[in-house]
């Protein structure tokens, strides 16, 4: 039950290669440096002196464009509604990185029809899905990897974490070497603590058997279609399955809660 299928599909998922195998669900973050630290990019390096952008900033086809003549329709990205406008032909898939944005590093991938905010930082290496939003003040500490039409929102900071597709942190929250399976949502000023107070890896007892993850840090799990309330709190460990709700103001103990439990 606590096995990577368990949790998600990955039937269309476009990275479903890092979580190959039936190994525990943390099995991908234990994964995820080499997998980052070895993917190939596939647009052109978009910072070289780490200070914000003084412009917007098109990506199309690969290809890293500084060219205020685009028109730019800011419409909803996660439903591909974002449009560049380019001499009277619209750049079909192209991405927009907005004035006063910080990339850090050049190993930053960014997919078809992204929107990237004033004032975002991401922090290489990074992997952003097609469609997906990162929004005003969001902070991106590095190895973070998202599938499509996520959702990285205001004053969110992430560090070593994967969001399936659909996935949206969208306001205020903390995520720390953690999973969002596919459509998972947190609500506003969710946060994820991911070390113990205490030496030692986080542990997990499940069945009457103490399970040594063998991380150090460790967060929340979230399976498809999970969700948690406005304010709540997840504990080192914890493990939601498939449409598991954690109420608002509430703190979740580490361990894994089943498919569909209602945390109060």
């Amino acid at each position: 039950m606590l096995t990577i299928r368990s949790f998600f599909d990955l039937s269309d998922f476009p990275h479903s290669h890092l979580f190959s195998g039936d190994g525990p669900v943390w099995t991908p973050l234990n994964r995820l440096k080499n997998y980052m630290d070895n993917y190939k990019c596939p647009n052109e390096p978009l910072s070289t002196d780490n200070s914000p952008s003084t412009e917007h900033v098109i990506i199309y086809n690969g290809k890293v464009m500084r060219d205020s003549s685009c028109k730019i329709d800011f419409g909803d990205t996660t439903k591909g509604k974002l449009r560049v406008e380019k001499n009277g032909k619209i750049l079909d898939g192209a991405s927009v990185i907005m004035a006063g944005a910080v990339l850090m590093g050049e190993r930053i991938a960014i997919g078809r029809g992204v929107l990237v905010e004033s004032g975002a930082m991401i922090k290489s290496p990074a992997i952003i899905g097609d469609m997906t939003e990162i929004r005003q003040g969001a902070y991106l500490r590095g190895y973070v990897l998202t599938g499509r039409r996520c959702v990285l929102g205001h004053t969110t900071e992430i560090k070593h974490s994967i969001f399936l597709d659909d996935a949206k942190a969208g306001h205020f929250a903390y995520l720390g070497d953690s999973i969002l399976g596919n459509n998972a949502n947190l609500g506003a000023g969710t946060k994820f603590a991911n070390l113990r107070f205490l030496p030692g890896n986080v542990t997990i007892f499940y069945k009457g058997e103490k399970i040594d993850t063998g991380r150090r840090k460790f967060g929340a799990i979230l399976g498809d279609n999970a969700q948690t309330g406005c304010n709540s709190v997840t504990s080192p460990g914890t493990l939601m399955g498939k449409q598991a709700i954690l109420l608002p103001n509430t703190t979740a103990r580490g361990g894994y809660h089943p498919e569909k439990s209602v945390l109060r």
